[in-house]
């Protein structure tokens, strides 16, 4: 079986580089040089000095899942077999609608983790860094350094590249953390075994699926689970903020046989949609990965790619329950703050066949959040506020009593944790870029604002096609208003636009971006 590798760093990184910013090297290497410079004396501390933890500071465990759908049970997922993440849910505070800020893996990652919006960072694609566009930014985890915490990181948390950078730093930022561990396990030697339904694409990138043999803890992400468990265990003189990062439900969907059998393929259905669904949707709606209604795959390929899927969740389920129960055994549930988030949602063949990610329709801009901060109350409440990635940094700061840092772009959460009924300006901004292809003749940005009522969607300004959906009487986006609307419908609009545009420009990037890495 293979292990996983470690790295460690030992201080706090500054906010500051005005001696290194001089050197000409990519900004992700100057964040790496940050401690070595800070040991120097040569920069400032991100925080005041009197803004350090103390010993009744919370640890903060800060859960990720990838590619994971609002495929739960307790987001109402009828099929889903997730005890322990409905425990969870059971304890703390559920965001039953909080979206992301780019549903595809690099750029959700750095603006969650940065605090900014992607057209803030300038990220919109799998290659570039958010340092590349801002190199002195203090990241969540450097936060908490600076406040005395240990920062540790176990797996995916920046984006990696799955399967392929498996037991690797991946995309990561160095200066965010104090150590590092990247487990390998037994499914990046199985890859041969994989069944790929697409066999013209990377199995990281087709419906792909495989029941393993074995247990457990020989997975990759078993083994992240117990990785975290050992850091938990660890002992230290000062709180502890773990990130722990899972790789699945991402393809290829590996997990233990076991998982698999707990959906049986009799038992599962693809989503409904109307006749007729697509034909008042953009173009530009559908992305370029999945053009295709179902990729032209048969019905018996898709039932068993959605086998794949839930029983990946089913399995992450798992791991999240052995290290929820550590946090009990070891008495820390009252001094544990839990997060848990997915980078975005996921589709499995809503609108007659998307699948996967990128899109800004809801399965894919609205992602599961839960928080249980055991101080704050209301265990098993669901929050229905309109909620966005962007807050979990200032949220977690001022649930620590750590000053956040003035950069931050979205909004406390903790008034909502106290009461999930209090009065909230309810919007969330997703938006994606599009590369120009064979359906579109230059690179399109599409943003979306989502209302406690409304998701209004622009492709590349209005140029490309606009949507409209009310949820109060369309929660699946069958029908879009935004088709020859009436006078009532174009207000509503004209008033969401403007909201929009104050948070995403919806115009195509000057920066660099990848267009075969959209």
């Amino acid at each position: 079986m293979l292990g996983p590798s470690h790295t460690t760093s030992t201080t706090p990184q500054p906010l500051v580089l005005q001696v290194i910013r001089l050197v000409t090297v990519p900004n992700w290497i100057i964040s790496f040089l940050c401690g070595t410079i800070w040991c120097l004396g040569l920069v400032n501390a991100v925080a005041n000095p009197t803004n350090h933890a103390s010993p009744s500071s919370p640890n903060i465990v800060f859960i990720s899942i990838d590619d994971l759908a609002c495929t739960l049970g307790c987001y109402g997922d009828l099929i889903a077999q997730t005890p322990n993440l409905d425990r969870l849910a059971a304890s703390g505070i559920t965001f039953q609608r909080a979206y992301n800020q780019l549903p595809l893996c690099n750029p959700t990652r750095a603006s969650l983790m940065t605090g900014l919006r992607p057209d803030q960072i300038k990220v919109y694609d799998l290659d570039r860094h958010f340092r590349d566009q801002t190199p002195e930014v203090v990241t969540l985890p450097q936060a908490f350094q600076a406040a005395g915490y240990d920062a540790v990181r176990v797996g995916k948390i920046y984006h990696y590249n799955v399967p392929a950078s498996i037991g690797t730093d991946g995309f990561d930022d160095p200066a965010s953390w104090n150590l590092t561990i990247n487990p390998k396990g037994r499914d990046k030697g199985e890859e041969a075994l994989i069944t790929n339904a697409e066999p013209h694409r990377k199995i990281s990138a087709a419906l792909s699926w495989l029941a393993a043999e074995g247990e457990d803890t020989e997975q990759t992400d078993g083994m992240i689970a117990s990785e975290a468990i050992k850091q938990l265990k660890a002992p230290r003189d000062r709180p502890l903020f773990l990130a722990v990062g899972f790789f699945r439900p991402h393809t290829p969907y590996v997990a233990p046989r076991k998982y698999f059998d707990q959906y049986p393929l009799a038992s599962l259905r693809l989503p409904f949609s109307p006749e007729g669904d697509r034909n008042d949707i953009p173009t530009a709606a559908f992305a370029h990965n999945c053009p295709l209604p179902n990729y032209n795959l048969p019905e018996p390929l898709l039932l068993q790619a959605t086998q794949g899927y839930y029983a990946c969740v089913s399995f992450i389920d798992a791991q999240i329950g052995r290290i929820l129960e550590t946090i009990d055994r070891l008495g820390q549930t009252e001094n544990t703050i839990v997060v848990l988030w997915s980078d975005h949602g996921y589709h499995l063949g809503e609108h007659g066949g998307i699948w996967q990610k990128r899109t800004l329709f809801e399965q894919s801009a609205r992602s599961p959040l839960m928080i249980r901060a055991p101080r704050i109350g209301n265990a098993g409440r669901n929050c229905d506020r309109v909620v966005e990635f962007v807050d979990i940094y200032p949220t977690l700061v001022s649930l620590a009593g750590i000053e956040p840092p003035e950069h931050l772009a979205g909004r406390d959460l903790s008034p909502l944790m106290k009461d999930p009924l209090a009065p909230w300006d309810e919007y969330a901004i997703t938006q994606v870029l599009r590369p120009a292809d064979s359906r579109l003749s230059e690179p399109v940005m599409g943003c979306s604002i989502r209302t406690s009522r409304w998701r209004y969607t622009e492709w590349g300004e209005g140029k490309h096609g606009v949507e409209l959906y009310d949820h109060h009487t369309d929660p699946n986006e069958f029908q879009n208003l935004a088709v020859n609307p009436d006078g009532a419908r174009v207000k509503v609009i004209e008033k969401l636009r403007v909201k929009l545009r104050k948070y995403a420009s919806g115009k195509t990037p000057e920066t660099p971006f990848n267009p075969a890495r959209l």
